[in-house]
């Protein structure tokens, strides 16, 4: 399960098994929301939501901070996307430490 973003105590990471459309699943403690990102033209056209089953959602507090930080970083969140299950190359995590 590869992290790729840590946000104030919000994770974003893959399963390694995971699938398409590209997607993070983002937790914060026992929280957990799927966020679907689609491109078009090189430009983010849209971002939607994928419930877990049996998990409860993000509290509204760090979905907001959650949402902010995929549209602000969707790019890097497809290229790790791309790396890791088309390259097949590790992926790092990237530790922001400035709210955004």
């Amino acid at each position: 399960m590869p992290k790729i973003l840590e946000y104030f105590g919000i994770v974003f990471y893959f399963y390694s098994n995971d699938h398409l459309p590209i997607h993070v699943h983002v937790s914060y403690n026992e929280f957990e929301t799927v966020f679907e990102i689609f491109f078009e033209e090189g430009k983010l056209k849209e971002v939607r939501l994928r419930d877990v089953p049996g998990i409860e959602a993000l509290p509204a507090v760090q979905f907001k901070e959650a949402r902010k930080v995929i549209e602000a970083y969707a790019e890097v969140i497809v290229n790790r996307w791309t790396d890791f299950f088309v390259l097949k190359k590790k992926v790092s995590i990237i530790k922001i430490t400035k709210r955004l």
